[in-house]
């Protein structure tokens, strides 16, 4: 007798699942394995959502969730499986419930952590399939190096702008995450989705694809995309496809390392302290003063993307993205706005500012002063007018 044997589906279910049981390739057997196994989804963001929900209504018998986040206003645009009367409740904790009421036979497990190289194995291993719903590359790394220590099937996607990529890793032998990355990019190179947007049913493509994967590998059919990397425009309505293979000198992963200090995120972190105590701060009270009492003689300049500028601005600023800086044309439309007036940067929270004075201090050798907290505080603490965002 197998453990398949031993998985038996309601009457409840026998309904619930009809049109699953008519598919060849799926039928009684594929639904038993559908309940029997085991998913761990890492993040219940913009993908982590619609691949919960179809999971769940696929009828996955067992879910875990890791998330330590809180829900937001701004999530809503994209993270579908969280509501209104969620904002400031826990991500995984809404989820669970939005799961229970799509499909009360499947069981939530929630890890409301943070994964890292301590507990990532130990979370992982009860698990058959674990999905990316993350942001970041430290954490993709890990879940790709842990899936890899364990063999465990790691289904990969990634969402920014109007793009997305799938992928399946380490599936039979197939390529991984770092044949795709061999090295990650340096810290700030590739935007957040708070940073550079995101159109809000991109993730929804996205994870469905996803959830696809997931599927296919449990139920044994179709053909995944392990050794490919799909990618959708969503402007084009296009789909290509790259063929990945495993790199021949992909280091042999041992063990867990320390993902921040290998992505950079541990150096940046060091280099924005060190920036920082060299650039000289403001807040945005004594940016009010400023502006009110000496207008004339202060040049505010907003290092954010024009489209961040259309939705919120301080009155009086000026728009010189960070792009722009870094790219020359930036420095010379500020030179001949400066002169001998005082120079304060602002962006959204203040890490943007801080590395656009840095690069003015050393193109010019002038100095500014950066505003503590962004627009954000400004908006938060000065002026409620001005949208968050």
């Amino acid at each position: 007798m197998t453990a398949l044997d031993a998985v038996e589906l309601t009457q409840a279910e026998y309904e619930r699942y009809s049109r699953h049981l008519l598919l060849p390739g799926v039928g009684v057997t594929g639904q038993k394995k559908l309940k029997a196994a085991k998913v761990l989804c890492v993040g219940t963001g913009g993908l982590g959502s619609p691949v919960l929900l179809y999971l769940a209504a696929a009828g996955i018998g067992h879910i875990g969730i890791v998330d330590f986040d809180t829900v937001d206003i701004s999530n809503l645009q994209r993270q579908i499986i969280h509501s209104v009367d969620r904002v400031g409740q826990s991500k995984a904790q809404s989820a669970k419930d939005r799961i229970a009421q799509l499909n009360p036979h499947c069981q939530v497990e929630l890890y409301e952590t943070q994964l890292t190289a301590a507990n990532a194995l130990d979370i992982i291993r009860p698990y058959d399939v674990v999905v990316d719903g993350t942001d970041n590359f430290p954490t993709r790394y890990l879940i790709n190096d842990a899936c890899t220590l364990l063999n465990k099937p790691f289904v990969y996607g990634s969402i920014l702008w109007f793009e997305g990529q799938v992928s399946v890793f380490n599936y039979q032998g197939g390529p991984t995450y770092r044949d795709l990355f061999p090295e990650p990019p340096p810290p700030g190179d590739v935007p957040s989705c708070a940073e550079g947007g995101v159109l809000g049913v991109l993730p929804g493509v996205i994870g469905a694809l996803q959830a696809t994967e997931v599927l296919k590998i449990i139920l044994g059919i179709g053909e995944t995309l392990s050794g490919r990397l799909l990618i959708y425009d969503a402007l084009k309505m296009k789909f290509r496809e790259l063929k990945l293979r495993p790199h021949p000198d992909r280091p042999v992963i041992k063990e867990l390392i320390d993902y921040e200090q290998f992505c950079g995120v541990t150096q940046a972190r060091q280099q924005a302290q060190q920036m920082q105590a060299d650039i000289p701060e403001i807040t945005v009270q004594e940016l009010q003063k400023l502006l009110l009492t000496q207008p004339d003689r202060t040049l505010l300049v907003d290092v954010r993307n024009p489209g961040e500028y259309e939705v919120a601005r301080i009155a009086g600023s000026v728009l010189i993205p960070l792009s722009e800086l870094e790219q020359g044309p930036g420095l010379a439309k500020l030179q001949a706005l400066w002169g001998d007036k005082q120079l304060v940067v602002h962006c959204k929270s203040g890490a943007r500012s801080l590395k656009a004075l840095n690069l003015i201090k050393e193109k010019t050798g002038r100095l500014g002063m950066n505003v503590k907290g962004g627009i954000l505080a400004w908006s938060r603490e000065i002026d409620p007018s001005v949208p968050q965002y």
